[in-house]
Parts: C-alpha cells; sequence; structure tokens
C-alpha cells in the first residue's frame, strides 16, 4: 500500500505531468516549425536560387496547405493533451488538496506537549 501512495505522490507531482505535456507539446511544435521551414521558407530559397526542386508550390510559389495542416496538427495535439491529460490531473490534484486540507492537523510530538506544558505552568 505504501508503494502505490508513493507512487502516487510521483505522479501528481506537476513536473512529471508538466515534463511530459511539454516534450509532447515540443515535438508537435516542431512539425509547425518544419510545415513553416518546407512550405514557405525553402520555395521562397527555390525561387530566389531557381532551383527546381522545390515542391508542393501551390501559391505563388508557397505551400500554404503544409503549414495549415502543420497547425491543425499541433492544436489538435495540444487540445488532447490538455483535455485527456493535463485536466483530468489538474482535478485530481484539486481533490487531493482539498482532502488534506480537510485531515486534522497532526498531533504535537511529546517535546512539543512537554514544552507547551511547562510553558502553561510558567503562565500560572
Amino acid at each position: 500500500m505504501k508503494l502505490i501512495e508513493e507512487f502516487k505522490a510521483f505522479a501528481l507531482k506537476g513536473n512529471v505531468i508538466d515534463l511530459a505535456v511539454g516534450v509532447l507539446i515540443g515535438a508537435s511544435f516542431g512539425n509547425i516549425v518544419k510545415g513553416f521551414t518546407d512550405g514557405i521558407i525553402l520555395p521562397i530559397i527555390g525561387k530566389l536560387s531557381g532551383s527546381t526542386e522545390v515542391k508542393g508550390l501551390t501559391y505563388w510559389g508557397l505551400d500554404f496547405g503544409l503549414v495549415i495542416n502543420s497547425i491543425i496538427g499541433f492544436l489538435i495535439t495540444a487540445g488532447i493533451l490538455f483535455f485527456v491529460f493535463v485536466k483530468p490531473m489538474n482535478k485530481l490534484l484539486e481533490l487531493t488538496k482539498k482532502k488534506e486540507a480537510a485531515a486534522p492537523p497532526p498531533e504535537p510530538s511529546a517535546d512539543i506537549k512537554l514544552l507547551t506544558e511547562i510553558r502553561d505552568l510558567l503562565k500560572k
């Protein structure tokens, strides 16, 4: 049972979920950068250099469809990550914090009890 509690504490640390989401968002953002590069930058360079190796020219030599597809893929990935992972984890963290806040405070140690008794006796 202690192992489960330790794993729960580890998994619910914000760092683990934040890191996982960050890595996946970063990978998805990489697709946006690649789409922008392949769809806009490379065609411009191809037009300037006269190279015939540039592919997917659709509008003035720029492939905006590739960029839009990459952005849509990024938004879909971000939405899935947010609603499937981040939102439920935030709710679980909120419930855990409420549970901890509702728990009675821990009983003071023997030293604290003794010091409290001494203080009370000195007040009298």
